[in-house]
């Protein structure tokens, strides 16, 4: 299980996904160009010395990812989606791919993905912000996926 990130715009999302990521064991792709630099305080200060924790990569464009994507299937997370949450099975291989905060991802990028998934919520809001929506999707994906190995199941093994 991967999470790639779409051309962020927001560093606080970008670095509260890499700390989620780093306590789940989730490599992270960025696909660039991104709103901000990498090495933005704002992004460091979200993740907090958990991003030294985390194996991420950085994509210098679309093509450049799918050049190097080594998962089985590239599932997007969109508002314009083919399935729900609940409703999908998830494979130990996907890719959760997010789109940018400020205009998700362009037709292309939904061409390419295997699967669309949306998360429901109430009818009349638009959407849910990203680094909670990477959350919500990467758990569910992982609970599907027997994701404890190498992960304490006891509470007192990991805090919240």
């Amino acid at each position: 299980m991967r999470i790639a990130l779409y051309q962020p715009d927001i560093p606080q999302n970008t670095g509260t996904i890499l700390r989620m990521a780093a306590c789940f064991g989730l490599p992270v792709d960025i696909i660039e160009p991104c709103g901000f630099a990498l090495s933005d305080a704002r992004m460091r200060r979200a993740g907090m010395d958990y991003i030294d924790h985390v194996d991420w990569s950085r994509h210098n464009s679309w093509e450049r990812f799918l050049e190097q994507r080594t998962s089985a299937r590239l599932v997007l997370l969109t508002t314009k989606a083919d399935a729900s949450l609940q409703d999908f099975n998830f494979e130990a291989d996907d890719t959760l791919l997010f789109g940018q905060e400020s205009a998700g991802v362009p037709e292309e990028v939904h061409n390419r993905a295997d699967a669309r998934i949306s998360i429901p919520m109430q009818s009349g809001l638009r959407s849910l912000n990203l680094a909670v929506s990477a959350s919500i999707a990467a758990w569910e994906a992982l609970r599907q996926t027997g994701f404890n190995q190498g992960i304490p199941a006891h509470p007192n093994g990991g805090q919240a």
